[in-house]
C-alpha cells in the first residue's frame, strides 16, 4: 500500500474485504462445530438403518436357502421317481415283446390246434361210422387205445400252455394303471420346470436387490464425501460491485463489463484493467538481450519505448498484419514465419529501430488481454504453441459459409429463411450432426416463436473494434474446438499409455479418420516426431503425452470418408480476405 500509492483505495479495500472474510470464517467454524455433531448423528443413524436392512435381508437370505434346499430335495424325489418310472416303462416294453411273441407263437399253436381239431373231428366222424360198423360188428380195441393215447397227448399240451401263460403274464400291469401312472409323470414334470423357473427368477431378485444396495451405500459414501469437501473449501462469494466505486469509468463501465461473467471471468477483467493502468505508467521496457533463446521480435538491446497502444489499436494492428501477410504468402507459393513477419511488418513501416517499441508494446498488450480471442490466437501462434494452419483453417470454414449463404440467396437481399440457412450450414459443413446445425442457427438468432423473421446473413461475420466476433463465428470456432478435442480424445483411446513410434500413429489416425489423406498424415507425422518424411522409419519413440501436446497445436480435422470434391474447392484469397 505504500508503494503503490495510486491503488491504496482500492488495496485497502481488498485488506479490508480479506479482514472481513477472515471474520466471517472464525465464525462459520464456530457454527459449523454444532453442525459437526448433528453429522455425526445423523451418520450413526444412517448406519444403524443400514444394520437393520442388512439384518432384514440376512433372514430373507435365510428363508429364501430353506427354500431353496426343500425345492432341490423336490427336485430330487422328482428324478427318483423318474427313475424308477423309466424302469417300470423299460420293463413293460419288454414284457409287450415277450407277449407279442408269445402271441406270435400262439397264434401258429392255433392253427395247429385247428388243423389237430379238425383231424380229430375227421376221426370222431370215421370212429362214429367205425362204432356204428363195430355196433352192427362189435367194438375194436386197438382204436379205442389210440383215441386214449391221443386224448392224453392234448390234455398234457394244453396243460403245459396254461402254465406258460401264468409264468409269462403274472407280473403284467394293465393298459389303465400304465396310462394313470403316464400322466401323473408328466404333470410331476411340468410342475418342476416351473419351480425351477420361479427360482431362477427369485435367484435373479435377489442378485439385483444386492446390486442396488451396493449403489446405494457407494452413492451415500460419494455425497458424504462431497458434503466434507463442499464444506471444506466453501468460501464467501466475494461482492464484485465493490469494484464499481474504484475501477476507471465508475459503475456504468463496470456493468458492461461484468454482464454475463463469472466470477473467474470477472477476476480476469479487473487483473486486465489494472494491468493496463500499470502498463500505460511505464515508459520504457527492459529488452530482453539478443540471445539465441529470445524470440527474433523481441531481439534488441538499446532503449525500448512504450507507445501506450490501446485494445483497440493493437488489434487493428494485428488485422492488418494478418491482412498482408495472406496476400504476401499467396504471392510467394508458400507459408512464412509469423515471427519474422511481424517483426518485418514493424521494420517496413517504422524503421529498424523504432519497430522493436512496437514489438515490445504489441507483445505486452497481448499478453495482458489473454481473454481476447485475436490477441490470444494470435500470441499463441506467434509463440509457436499453435499452428498458423489453425487460423487459416477458421478462415476457410467462413469463407466456405459465407460462400454457401451467397449461393442461396439467388435473390442477392442479404436476407435467408431459416430453412434456407439450414441448407446453406449443411452444404457448407457436411461432417456436422443435426443438433450442431441447430446450435449454429439458434446462434445465427432465429427464433421459432417468430418463423416470419428473416436472418441478415451478411451481419453474421462482422467484428467489432475489439476483436469480438458475433455469436455465429463464436459458436463455429467452438465447435471446432470440441470436434478437435473429440478427435484427440480418440486418438488417445487408440494409442493407450504406450510410448509411440510413427507406425503406432499412423495406425491409430487410420481407425480413427479412414478418410485422412496420405499427405496430411505425413505431415501429422513429420510435426510431431520433428523429423523429415525419409527418416520417420527411423524415428525414436515419444511419450504419449508428449504425442498429444504436439498433436494439440496442430489443425486436426476429421475428414470421414467424403473426398476432396465432395467437400468443394477452397474459397479464392479474396473470399478469405473479405471474411478476415
Amino acid at each position: 500500500m505504500e508503494e503503490f500509492k495510486t491503488y491504496k483505495p482500492l488495496l485497502a479495500s481488498i485488506k479490508h474485504e480479506y479482514e472481513t472474510t477472515i471474520a466471517h470464517l472464525k465464525e462459520k467454524i464456530y457454527s459449523l462445530e454444532s453442525v459437526n455433531a448433528y453429522l455425526v448423528t445423523v451418520s450413526d443413524q444412517c448406519t444403524k438403518k443400514i444394520l437393520a436392512f442388512q439384518e432384514q435381508e440376512k433372514v430373507e437370505i435365510a428363508q429364501l436357502k430353506k427354500e431353496r434346499i426343500y425345492l432341490l430335495k423336490l427336485i430330487d424325489q422328482m428324478k427318483e421317481e423318474k427313475c424308477s418310472l423309466e424302469v417300470q416303462v423299460h420293463k413293460l416294453r419288454r414284457a409287450v415283446a415277450e407277449e407279442n411273441l408269445r402271441y406270435l407263437n400262439e397264434c401258429d399253436a392255433r392253427k395247429l390246434l385247428l388243423l389237430d381239431l379238425n383231424e380229430m373231428y375227421r376221426l370222431k366222424e370215421e370212429m362214429k361210422l367205425t362204432t356204428k360198423v363195430q355196433d352192427e360188428k362189435g367194438e375194436d380195441p386197438v382204436t379205442l387205445t389210440l383215441a386214449l393215447k391221443t386224448a392224453r397227448r392234448d390234455l398234457t399240451k394244453a396243460q403245459v400252455e396254461l402254465n406258460t401263460m401264468k409264468a409269462n403274464y403274472g407280473d403284467v400291469v394293465p393298459r389303465r394303471d400304465f396310462e394313470s401312472q403316464e400322466k401323473k409323470y408328466n404333470e410331476l414334470v411340468e410342475k418342476m420346470m416351473v419351480l425351477e423357473t420361479e427360482f431362477q427368477d427369485v435367484q435373479e431378485e435377489y442378485n439385483t436387490m444386492l446390486d442396488v444396495h451396493r449403489q446405494i451405500a457407494e452413492e451415500r459414501d460419494q455425497f458424504y464425501n462431497e458434503l466434507i469437501n463442499v464444506q471444506r473449501i466453501s468460501t464467501p462469494r466475494p461482492d464484485w460491485d465493490k469494484c464499481a466505486d474504484v475501477i476507471a469509468g465508475g459503475r456504468e463501465r463496470w456493468n458492461a463489463l461484468s454482464e454475463g461473467k463469472t466470477s473467474d471471468q470477472l477476476l480476469d477483467v479487473l487483473l486486465e484493467d489494472l494491468g493496463a493502468l500499470i502498463l500505460r505508467e511505464k515508459e520504457t521496457f527492459v529488452p530482453l538481450g539478443k540471445s539465441d533463446r529470445v524470440p527474433v521480435y523481441l531481439r534488441y538491446d538499446g532503449l525500448v519505448r512504450n507507445k501506450k497502444l490501446t485494445k483497440k489499436e493493437v488489434v487493428a494492428i494485428l488485422r492488418e498484419i494478418w491482412r498482408e501477410k495472406i496476400l504476401i504468402d499467396q504471392q510467394k507459393g508458400k507459408r512464412s514465419s509469423l515471427s519474422e513477419f511481424f517483426l518485418n511488418f514493424f521494420q517496413r513501416k517504422y524503421g529498424d529501430t523504432i519497430a522493436f517499441d512496437w514489438t515490445y508494446t504489441t507483445y505486452e498488450v497481448m499478453k495482458l488481454y489473454r481473454s481476447n480471442e485475436a490477441m490470444s490466437m494470435f500470441l499463441s501462434i506467434l509463440n509457436g504453441n499453435l499452428d498458423e494452419g489453425i487460423y487459416h483453417s477458421q478462415l476457410q470454414q467462413l469463407a466456405t459459409l459465407l460462400k454457401e449463404l451467397t449461393n442461396v440467396d439467388t435473390a442477392n437481399s442479404g436476407q435467408l429463411t431459416s430453412e434456407q440457412f439450414i441448407v446453406a450450414l449443411k452444404s457448407a459443413f457436411p461432417l456436422k450432426t443435426d443438433e450442431q446445425i441447430q446450435e449454429l442457427v439458434d446462434a445465427a438468432g432465429y427464433r421459432p416463436e417468430t418463423p416470419e423473421d428473416f436472418i441478415l446473413y451478411r451481419l453474421l461475420f462482422l467484428e467489432d473494434e475489439e476483436g469480438r466476433p458475433e455469436p455465429l463465428v463464436s459458436k463455429i470456432k467452438d465447435q471446432y474446438v470440441n470436434e478437435k478435442q473429440a478427435y484427440l480424445h480418440d486418438l488417445r483411446a487408440e494409442l493407450g499409455n504406450m510410448e509411440v513410434r510413427p507406425d503406432d500413429l499412423r495406425a491409430a489416425f487410420c481407425i480413427v479418420d479412414p478418410g485422412l489423406p496420405d499427405q496430411t498424415l505425413e505431415l501429422y507425422l513429420t510435426h510431431v516426431f520433428q523429423t523429415s518424411k525419409e527418416q520417420l522409419d527411423s524415428a525414436f519413440s515419444l511419450p504419449v503425452e508428449m504425442v498429444m501436446l504436439r498433436l494439440a497445436g496442430l489443425d486436426l480435422k476429421r475428414q470421414g470418408t467424403i473426398s476432396g470434391e465432395a467437400r468443394g474447392a477452397p474459397p479464392a484469397a479474396e473470399e478469405i480476405e473479405s471474411v478476415s
